[in-house]
């Protein structure tokens, strides 16, 4: 099975676990992220990893 991540920042970690779970469709996990990323849908610092 192939993992999958989404990098956010607080304000899209909600949309980030919706997309998880629809297009995954299984449970995401949360994570804070540990190096420096950039969020996926506005480019803030990134402070979650959503992943398979």
């Amino acid at each position: 099975m192939e993992k999958k991540e989404i990098t956010c920042c607080l304000e899209h970690v909600e949309l980030a676990l919706d997309i998880a779970v629809d297009e995954w469709e299984t449970a995401p996990v949360m994570q804070r992220a540990e190096e420096p990323a950039s969020c996926e849908f506005c480019q803030n610092v990134a402070l979650y990893v959503v992943g398979s």
